[in-house]
C-alpha cells in the first residue's frame, strides 16, 4: 500500500514592499512522504517570494513531470516554473524548454558542489535562475513547521523575514545564476 501525502494547512501574511504586492493566502501543502520539514518550508517561502493569483502549488514529488510550484497564463503556457533542491540536468533542460522562466531554490549545505557539476550543462539555458538559500535558514524554517501554521513573510530591499510569531528567520538569497 502506498503512502499518503501528509496535509498542511498555512494561512500566510504578505507583505513584500519590493513588488507593494500585501495578500493573505490560505494555503494546503500535500507533503510527499519522502520530502522533508526543510524541503517543505522552502516551498512556501518559494511561494511567497513570488505570490501573484495566478501561483500554484503543483503535484510535485508525486508527478515528475510537474515543478513544485508554476505560473500558467491564461492560455495554459507556463509562465514560470520553480523547482526546490538539486533537481539534474534533465530536468532543469526540459523545463527550460516549456516555461519562460525557470527558478531553481536549492538550499543544502552542498548546493555548491551540485552547482559546479552542473553549471556548464545548463549555461545555455537563458532563462534560468538558480538561488541559493543558506542551509542554516533553511533548517530554521523547517522548526516552523505543523500541520495548521500562521505564518508573515515580509520582504523589504531583497530581505527576507518569515515569521510565525514566537521565532523569526531572516533568509538571505545568493543568486548563483540569472536570466541573461
Amino acid at each position: 500500500m502506498a503512502l499518503k501525502a501528509t496535509i498542511y494547512k498555512a494561512d500566510l501574511q504578505i507583505a513584500d514592499m519590493d513588488r507593494n504586492f500585501y495578500e493573505t493566502q490560505s494555503l494546503t501543502l500535500a507533503r510527499h512522504p519522502s520530502e522533508t520539514d526543510e524541503r517543505m518550508m522552502v516551498r512556501l517561502l518559494a511561494f511567497a517570494i513570488h505570490a501573484n493569483e495566478a501561483l500554484t502549488f503543483t503535484k510535485g514529488l508525486f508527478d515528475v513531470e510537474e515543478p513544485d510550484i508554476w505560473q500558467k497564463d491564461l492560455t495554459g503556457a507556463i509562465q514560470l516554473w520553480i523547482e526546490v533542491g538539486q533537481p539534474d540536468e534533465k530536468v532543469i533542460l526540459k523545463a527550460c524548454g516549456r516555461s519562460e522562466h525557470v527558478i531553481v531554490y536549492s538550499y543544502s549545505a552542498t548546493s555548491h558542489i551540485w552547482w559546479k557539476a552542473l553549471a556548464n550543462k545548463v549555461e545555455r539555458c537563458k532563462n534560468l535562475t538558480v538561488i541559493n538559500l543558506p542551509s542554516d535558514a533553511s533548517e530554521q524554517l523547517a522548526k516552523m513547521a505543523q500541520r495548521s501554521m500562521q505564518l508573515q513573510c515580509t520582504i523589504q530591499d531583497g530581505q527576507i523575514w518569515l515569521t510565525d510569531g514566537s521565532e523569526t528567520v531572516e533568509v538571505a538569497r545568493e543568486i548563483i545564476k540569472d536570466v541573461r
